[in-house]
């Protein structure tokens, strides 16, 4: 079996799972460890120059269930010494895949970044059922699973009936070298050359998840208030929903979606106020960036992420889900009176590449030791 680590991802979209694992991936070249990038649905806006070392291998599909025959393939080929997998779809396939090629094959790590109970909500019983049921079966199969907070841990728990010692927390690797740098990048937009109105920020992928709706909804009340302007990074399906509710509460003019940017820091450093919207999520990226650019920040008390990255309000003011009312409230106070930036940019400081690069790699067997089978040592909450 060769000393090389294999990750496994599909790239569904321009959202934060890709950018997490591409961060680890940087880190992992960093370390010197040979590494191949394993793609499914390989046309992310998020796919640059990869790092020295790294290897990209394009499996050819779209979907996660047509990756197994490429995939065993591959581990034939290969045999590599570890394989990191992010999203429950494609820990499926890995899984099979590695049963349909025989031998020992690698050890299996699989990355969890969503509160899957939440994502399920409204679902039919026998759609939550026929997604959930063959974690039971698939995932004792994996030797850990890495989750992104300690929400998602105690979710996924539920759903796999794994023991606690086979999970881990491992915190996003979202503080990077470069994320200054790209913070600091001029940005060519009217509303980012002036400090005054207040800009606010909203970010992702404009879906139901993100619930930007209350948010714009919550801005109309911040705006019926005070000047300021509202800026949505981000396409998706519910574009036209949110152009057309900004209209028709009067708030269009002061409303901007310019879509997916490659570099939403420079936006950030800009913002006077970040805002998280979501009905769920895993461990928000976006929130965590701002604070770390030392944006003030306000966020739903959605399932997960939220409550541990503010620190049960510590650091920013939670808020109900859905309640655009409580979160302009939220909205104004914030802006009245923000957070020391270098407090909130210490409230996030465990949040490194560095951090979970050395985490990820002694849960894959490749630490220090080169050879360890132990699980790492983060929260198991």
């Amino acid at each position: 079996m060769s000393d090389r680590l294999a990750v496994l991802i599909s790239f569904s979209g321009e959202g934060g799972v890709e950018r997490m694992v591409l961060n680890l991936v940087e880190g992992f070249a960093e370390r010197g460890v040979a590494c191949d990038l394993l793609a499914i649905r390989a046309d992310s806006a998020h796919l640059g120059a990869l790092p020295k070392g790294v290897r990209f291998v394009d499996l050819g599909v779209r979907h996660s269930g047509l990756a197994v025959g490429p995939l065993v393939r591959y581990l034939r080929r290969e045999r590599p010494q570890a394989m990191l997998v992010a999203k429950d779809r494609a820990i499926r396939a890995a899984v099979l895949a590695r049963s349909l090629a025989g031998g020992t094959g690698p050890r299996i790590v699989g990355r969890l970044g969503t509160n899957l109970s939440a994502a399920l909500e409204g679902r039919s019983g026998l759609a939550r059922w026929l997604r959930v049921a063959p974690m039971r079966w698939i995932y004792p199969r994996v030797e850990h699973v890495i989750c992104v907070s300690a929400g998602v841990l105690a979710d996924t728990r539920t759903l796999t009936g794994l023991p606690a010692e086979r999970l881990s927390v491992v915190r996003n690797p979202v503080i990077t070298p470069r994320l200054a740098v790209l913070a600091a990048e001029a940005l060519d937009h009217p509303w980012a050359q002036v400090s005054d109105p207040p800009l606010i920020l909203g970010a992702g992928r404009l879906t139901e998840q993100k619930d930007f709706a209350t948010l714009v909804r919550a801005f109309a009340r911040v705006r019926a208030m005070r000047p300021a302007r509202l800026v949505i990074l981000g396409d998706g399906r519910q574009r036209a929903l949110l152009e057309g509710l900004a209209r028709e509460l009067g708030v269009a003019e002061d409303v901007a979606l310019p879509g997916f940017t490659p570099n939403p820091y420079a936006w950030m450093a800009r913002a006077r106020l970040f805002v998280l919207s979501s009905a769920w999520e895993g461990s928000p990226n976006v929130l965590t960036e701002a604070l770390a650019l030392g944006v003030p920040s306000v966020a739903t008390n959605c399932p997960s992420g939220p409550w541990e990255i503010l620190d049960q309000g510590r650091w920013g003011p939670l808020v109900p889900v859905g309640d655009d009312a409580a979160l302009a409230e939220a909205m104004n106070a914030t802006l009245d009176a923000p957070l020391p930036a270098d407090q909130l940019r210490a409230a996030v400081a465990q949040y490194t590449r560095d951090a979970a690069t050395d985490a990820y790699l002694r849960a894959l067997g490749l630490g220090a030791d080169h050879g360890t089978q132990e699980s790492p040592p983060c929260s198991s909450r």
